[in-house]
């Protein structure tokens, strides 16, 4: 999304969310030459080996926007114990693998794939966090993101959370692949989303103009799917239709697992009904303040909870 998109849902929502937020510093790495920055939120001292959870954001925002964007729901990881990096995209996006990207990290061929690794180093040097529980959450373009380094660098990953972004198709995709390693997958997609369609496809002319991105995606059942045969399950999903937490809210949460004795686990929450957005609690997240613009934000799960509970954190 644009700046002037954004800008706009933070207005909508800016009073109810900032007294969620815990305490922040900025932070950078140098990658290729260039300054690259992020937000943390936690703290940690030599030794205390915390999980790292990465998180991506969407087109046009920083990752202060998307901290605000979300109310802060990831800092929940942060209070009980793991240290949280909102990473800063190159002028606002990430170079992710889709063929068709068209924005200035893609076209720069940024290094985002270093970034990320620079980051991980970083913490990793004198054992502030666990090299070996590092998470990397993505929405939108962030997802893309997270997508592209489960194929490049799985190695680096714990887990990886995929939030409103579906599979390229693979004349579509240009990642490098890495020798295949299993990974734990959780994606979670409205199905009402208009800018990232839950069924797969591709962007209308004005959504590829304005996010400068496109080409064709599978669905996200066909990337749940996609990601579990790379784990080697090869079992039909059980679905699950949770219970409301409150009548209020219109929409509803569906999971869909995939699993194997040996192998990590994919899941898939379906938000029927959901929009572009993040599920949180309704005090957080401020874009459910702007469903006609990007669709309804669920309040019948929280994204940290999942988290937490899938990865156990």
């Amino acid at each position: 999304m644009d700046g002037a998109y954004l800008d706009r849902l933070l207005r909508l929502n800016r009073g109810n969310t900032m007294s969620n937020f815990l305490e922040a510093t900025r932070g950078s790495v140098t990658v290729a030459g260039a300054t690259r920055t992020f937000t943390l939120v936690g703290t940690t001292a030599p030794g205390d080996a915390k999980p790292l959870i990465l998180v991506f954001h969407g087109s046009g925002q920083t990752g202060d926007k998307h901290r605000a964007f979300t109310g802060g729901v990831f800092d929940a990881l942060a209070a009980r114990g793991a240290l949280v990096a909102y990473l800063d995209g190159f002028r606002g996006n990430w170079n992710d693998a889709r063929r068709e990207s068209r924005f200035p990290a893609r076209q720069a061929d940024i290094d985002d794939v270093g970034f990320t690794r620079a980051v991980i180093s970083m913490f990793a040097s004198d054992r502030r966090i666990d090299p070996n529980r590092v998470h990397a959450v993505g929405y939108s373009n962030g997802g893309q993101m997270v997508i592209r380094l489960a194929h490049e660098t799985p190695d680096l990953l714990a887990g990886a959370t995929v939030i409103a972004a579906t599979m390229p198709t693979p004349e579509n995709f240009l990642a490098g692949q890495a020798p295949r390693a299993s990974l734990p997958v959780l994606l979670i997609h409205g199905t009402k989303d208009p800018i990232v369609s839950y069924q797969g496809g591709t962007m209308n002319w004005a959504l590829r103009t304005l996010f400068k991105a496109g080409g064709p995606t599978w669905s996200a059942t066909r990337t749940a799917r996609y990601f579990a045969e790379r784990n080697g399950i090869t079992t039909e999903p059980t679905t699950t239709r949770l219970p409301k937490k409150t009548t209020a809210d219109p929409t509803e949460v569906e999971r869909t697992t995939y699993e194997a004795e040996g192998v990590p686990p994919v899941v898939l929450y379906t938000i029927h009904r959901g929009g572009h957005t993040v599920p949180a609690p309704s005090s957080s997240s401020s874009s459910s303040s702007a469903p006609a613009l990007i669709g309804k934000t669920s309040h019948q799960i929280d994204t940290a909870d999942l988290i937490t509970q899938f990865f156990d954190l």
